[in-house]
């Protein structure tokens, strides 16, 4: 069996390796890594692969940034041709960026049967670019790899057959499980504050209005007189606040280029909270047990907020500074580990790919 795994940007790295992996032990040896290209930057990619243990990927699609219309084409015009001459039997995408989609679009096309790691969330706002790609992606998977039950009801809800959903809990949880121990190692605890808040933000809702970008520095500027903040810059952000004069970081909020995945593991099992709007980062606080506030208005990951630590506070900075000094006194969500979060979905994953595979080849068989 030839799998073609598509990876575009950090969170699908952080997936596909406990997943190539756990192939790997079934006995698949025809695994083929293709990284589109959609996000490349030393820290933001390549350093990832050699964290994870990932091999380079044998083919990258460069495809670079640009309009969402013009990546994702971009994509499907790179890719079709790769996985024509691959002869590929299945192709596995992971999570909810314009390649994933993309890639499953080419697929459909192309009658590849396609595996969706990380199917069925919703965040059931249309407004979002990751919204569109999950409903799509998933609407032409074969297989749908699950990380909780709403994810299962949402499918279901939209009419996907049951025999597709597979629930086999999150990967992303895998990989942190695997790295924990090395994390330790990577940023010895005196070189972090003894409590300070970790700072994450990128989405466009978010960074790309100079206004509201003001607005949240002015928040964690504020933040920063009650304990540090640290914030790892993502390019996005990066380039929004190089640009405008007016936003400048006081003595206690500390601006840092991007970490590696362990690094940042390591700083977010320290933090006293995180703040983010990273849907793959509320996950990871909820089995840390580290507070989490999600500045956006929804997720679609709203098993982080009934069972997990984290708390959704909207786009309102007094939110957040409220919820802050709860957490300071003692009051934040201590929450607890959703089911099958217990680093061996991949374990379950390959399962389902392997007995698929038989039943393919019995039914190709039969046929003949």
């Amino acid at each position: 069996m030839k799998i073609v795994h598509i990876v575009g940007a950090r969170p699908n790295f952080m997936k596909v390796a406990p997943v190539a992996a756990a192939l790997a032990k079934t006995g698949v040896s025809g695994q083929v890594l293709v990284h589109t290209g959609q996000h490349f930057d030393a820290n933001m990619s390549a350093i990832f692969f050699d964290q994870l243990g990932i091999p380079r990927p044998e083919i990258n699609l460069e495809v670079g940034s640009g309009s969402h219309a013009a990546q994702t084409a971009a994509i499907m015009t790179a890719l079709e041709p790769v996985l024509v001459r691959a002869a590929t039997d299945l192709v596995m995408v992971y999570g909810d960026v314009n390649s994933t989609m993309a890639a499953a679009v080419v697929c459909a096309k192309l009658l590849i049967p396609v595996a969706h790691v990380e199917a069925g969330l919703r965040s059931f706002d249309r407004t979002m670019p990751e919204e569109i790609n999950r409903v799509l992606t998933d609407q032409v998977s074969e297989l749908l790899f699950t990380p909780s039950a709403d994810a299962d009801e949402n499918l279901l809800r939209e009419g996907v057959p049951k025999r597709r959903i597979h629930r086999v809990g999150n990967v992303m949880i895998d990989t942190l499980a695997r790295l924990l121990p090395s994390a330790e190692q990577a940023v010895p605890p005196k070189s972090l504050p003894e409590r300070f808040a970790l700072v994450t933000l990128h989405r466009p809702s978010n960074v790309d209005d100079a206004q509201v970008l003001r607005q949240w520095v002015g928040a964690l500027e504020k933040v920063s007189e009650r304990l540090p903040v640290w914030f790892p810059l993502h390019p996005r952000t990066r380039q929004r606040i190089g640009g405008s004069a007016s936003v400048a970081a006081n003595g206690r909020l500390r601006w840092m280029d991007p970490v590696g995945y362990v690094e940042f593991l390591a700083m977010q099992r320290r933090a006293t909270v995180v703040i983010t709007d990273s849907g793959g980062i509320q996950e990871e606080s909820t089995f840390l047990g580290v507070p989490c506030l999600t500045v956006r208005e929804n997720t679609e990951r709203p098993i982080t907020v009934t069972l997990g630590t984290n708390s959704v506070v909207g786009r309102d900075p007094a939110r957040l500074l409220d919820q802050v000094e709860k957490i300071l006194a003692g009051q934040g969500k201590k929450g607890s580990v959703p089911p099958l979060w217990d680093g061996k979905a991949a374990e379950r994953i390959a399962v389902v790919v392997a007995a698929w595979n038989s039943d393919r080849q019995r039914a190709k068989t039969q046929a003949n």
